[in-house]
């Protein structure tokens, strides 16, 4: 396992909701623009799961000190994010590499509108709404928090990894998730309404999946300016009511 920290303002190299200013475009284009650093991301990119320094270097056959430069410059100019190996072992834990959450869709790269694609098209093929279709991949693709493991942690962890940049705020057993960037502005700024309707259900599965929480409501925002907010509160039932 290893976890993965959050990109920050000092190491994202996006701001504005998701949108590349032209001086951080520049910054992304110009550290592509070494072909041994663009072979070092396509291979982070492309892994299956966070990757090493020393898989990189025979992957390379550089030595580790150009592997980590070349690394730097890719996590400044935020197209990979650090993190550190969750080690169960004795020994110091690794770091590990992989693709920024927001550069999915960029530089060639595979990006999350395949996902919301596939999840529209098994709503209009099984006749369901956007919401029950989310709900069905929510309960389906999600599994159960390991022991001592909170569930709001997990569901931060995946809006994260999808590029929603989320903020928790908590008052008592009520949690409310301000998303900071929709990184489905484009079909949402004509599809709003089915958008959300997705993602509020996606949310509600995996709430019934993992259990011990609920799904209130979904705010929508203009995802252009984005700020949505999913409202949560823990349940009373930490086993689920439909697992």
């Amino acid at each position: 396992m290893t976890v993965i920290v959050p990109p920050g303002p000092q190491d994202s190299g996006l701001r504005d909701h998701g949108v590349r200013r032209p001086l951080e475009l520049q910054q992304a284009a110009k550290a592509l623009g070494d072909p041994t650093r663009h072979r070092i991301f396509r291979y982070v990119a492309e892994a299956v799961a966070p990757v090493g320094v020393a898989e990189l270097t025979d992957f390379m056959s550089l030595n580790h000190n150009a592997v980590r430069q070349h690394l730097s410059v890719l996590r400044a100019a935020g197209l990979v994010v650090e993190g550190l190996e969750d080690r169960q072992r004795p020994g110091r834990p690794r770091l590990m590499y992989q693709l920024h959450p927001e550069a999915a869709g960029t530089w060639g790269i595979p990006g999350p509108y395949q996902y919301l694609a596939g999840l529209l098209a098994e709503a209009l093929s099984n006749g369901r709404s956007p919401r029950v279709a989310g709900r069905a991949a929510g309960r389906r693709e999600f599994t159960r928090p390991g022991p001592g493991e909170d569930p709001l942690d997990v569901i931060e962890a995946e809006m994260t990894r999808e590029g929603f940049r989320p903020s928790r705020a908590t008052q008592g057993d009520r949690i409310d998730f301000v998303l900071g960037r929709c990184p489905f502005e484009h079909v949402a700024v004509g599809n709003q309404d089915t958008v959300c309707q997705l993602h509020l259900g996606l949310a509600e599965g995996m709430a019934d999946r993992m259990g011990g929480l609920e799904v209130l409501r979904l705010v929508d925002q203009n995802p252009r300016q984005a700020g949505c907010r999913l409202l949560l509160r823990r349940s009373h039932d930490p086993a689920g009511a439909h697992c």
